[in-house]
């Protein structure tokens, strides 16, 4: 069976990683596939038409998987490749497009052509491989991505926490609800809505959630838990780790929208971990989510060409079915913690079908906003991410923007550009929350992504339709948003109209829903 390279496959060890020797051949492991997809330029051309605010409505994810499912052929090759090596298929979805199987490292070693090791680095360990993937012929083209034979860590939590004394020069920490005030959220609670959290560790208690709400007044959200590649609620103890994350989303979300189910998707933070949350969350029919906040993310540099474009190709069909997808612009400034010396953009935030947040620092006097600008603390605490993706290019709706440097004068915005929409993100003017039995101030743009997917659930319930993806209406409507032009995040600063600081803004929020609405 001739096999070929898949073509974005390619992998290299983490930066200062050890290799310690070869995997356990018997070790069980779970590769997702992803397949290509039935009338892809139908897709296209559908996209484009969302782009204009042209599209004719958002599809079902039963009409979605009939039009641009898998091939029921396609999938059938997979299967048959499968038989071929021994793999089990555990999984195979038409609408994700997705086949999971399972085996032992030495069949999938033979199935993909490659050697596992497992390495050894500063936050751990991790079965690892080095250079391309290989598929057999005749599923060349079918295969779009292979995940899951690498299991390192993709991604980080985005959120920042206010240490037991704060900084000179803090200001006062909010509850979401008073920030929901101050940026003019409308009446509403999101009552039939349901806001899908994706979570890559950590967990809640409910006691902690029973507890934040009943000291804030209002009713405690429902939540509910879905587990995806056997993740699952586990918190650990720690309100500094992924717990923080967790209690983070769940308590924004939830206090500005109390009337909107919460579901939190727990999966592994890998790659393959990473997109079947997405995935399970767009295509989800029972709980049904019309917005996904997602706080975790990793530099665009770090991932392989294959993921990116998997990732990008799921926030695709959420756009189609009409699921709003906002994600964290991260919290290291333009250089996105990778501490080379220039700039880096946080993905899946640099995808051209996601909707951006990137950080403010707020203050407030007399139920007022009295100050915002660029969330940046300096060379000793965080910065709002934004800048130019090196992967995505310049997107329609983007079209015409410049970018501008710190240092020099405005330029034309020739790719993807970071981010869309702005909030309040700096810990020292953050946000009171209760994690792990503590009471706490947190702030990053971890907190930026459920706070605006609050304001999407409330604009929805009122309007009684989904507003899907938001991009397209909000850089036609620029005026719903409040234009913040003090401030850098490192190689960028802030200007009238989008900056890679703050993107359009921070929100008005009546106006964004009078947008959304249409």
């Amino acid at each position: 069976m001739a096999k070929r390279p898949l073509p974005g496959s390619e992998r290299k060890p983490l930066r200062d990683a050890r290799a310690i020797g070869r995997t356990d051949p018997e070790q069980r492991l779970e590769v997702t596939i992803l397949l290509r997809r039935r009338d892809a330029a139908g897709l296209r051309t559908r996209l484009a038409d969302l782009a204009r605010g042209e599209a004719g409505g958002h599809l079902a994810p039963e009409a979605f998987a009939e039009a641009y499912g898998a091939d029921p052929a396609d999938l059938t090759k997979v299967a048959d490749f499968a038989r071929a090596h021994d793999l089990a298929v555990v999984c195979a979805d038409p609408g994700r497009r997705t086949v999971i199987l399972s085996g032992t490292v030495a069949q999938h070693e033979a199935a993909f052509g490659v050697e596992l090791q497992d390495f050894e680095f500063d936050g751990g360990a991790y079965r690892g491989r080095t250079g391309p993937l290989h598929v057999p012929d005749e599923l060349h083209g079918v295969v779009e991505a292979v995940l899951g034979l690498d299991n390192r860590p993709v991604a980080r939590p985005h959120f920042r926490r206010r240490g037991a004394e704060a900084r000179a020069g803090a200001g006062a920490a909010f509850t979401p609800p008073e920030l929901a005030r101050l940026y003019g959220f409308p009446a509403g609670d999101g009552k039939g809505q349901c806001i899908a959290l994706i979570e890559l560790g950590g967990g809640y208690r409910p006691a902690d959630i029973k507890a934040y709400f009943a000291g804030l007044g209002i009713p405690a959200p429902k939540v509910r838990t879905v587990g995806v590649d056997h993740a699952a609620n586990r918190p650990t103890g720690d309100p500094n780790g992924p717990d923080g994350e967790v209690m983070l989303d769940i308590e924004v979300a939830g206090a500005v929208a109390p009337g909107a189910a919460i579901a939190v998707y727990f999966a592994p933070n890998t790659d393959a971990g990473f997109l079947n949350a997405i995935t399970t969350a767009a295509h989800d029919t029972r709980n049904k989510p019309s917005v996904i906040s997602i706080s975790w993310g990793g530099p665009e540099s770090s991932w392989t060409a294959q993921s990116l474009a998997a990732f990008d190709s799921a926030l695709q069909d959420a756009a189609i079915l009409g699921v709003t997808v906002l994600a964290a612009s991260g919290d290291n400034g333009s250089g996105d913690g990778v501490n080379d010396g220039a700039a880096h953009v946080d993905f899946p935030a640099s995808s051209p079908h996601i909707t951006a947040c990137g950080g403010t620092r707020l203050t407030a006097a007399n139920g007022k906003i009295a100050a915002e600008q660029v969330w940046n603390e300096g060379q000793s605490g965080g910065a709002g991410g934004g800048g130019v993706s090196a992967a995505f290019d310049l997107p329609a709706w983007q079209r015409g923007l410049k970018v501008t440097p710190a240092k020099g004068t405005p330029k034309p915005l020739a790719k993807r550009g970071v981010p869309d929409i702005a909030a309040d993100a700096d810990p020292q003017t953050g946000y009171q929350i209760r994690v792990d039995g503590q009471s706490a101030v947190f702030g990053g743009t971890s907190a930026v992504a459920p706070l605006w997917a609050g304001l999407v659930a409330i604009a929805n319930a009122n309007s009684g339709k989904r507003a899907g993806f938001l991009n397209p209406v909000l850089y036609k409507a620029p005026k719903a948003l409040r234009d913040i032009t003090a401030g850098d995040n490192g190689a960028f600063k802030a200007a009238a109209g989008w900056d890679a600081c703050t993107g359009l803004g921070t929100p008005d929020g009546a106006a964004v829903a009078k947008a959304l609405a249409g």
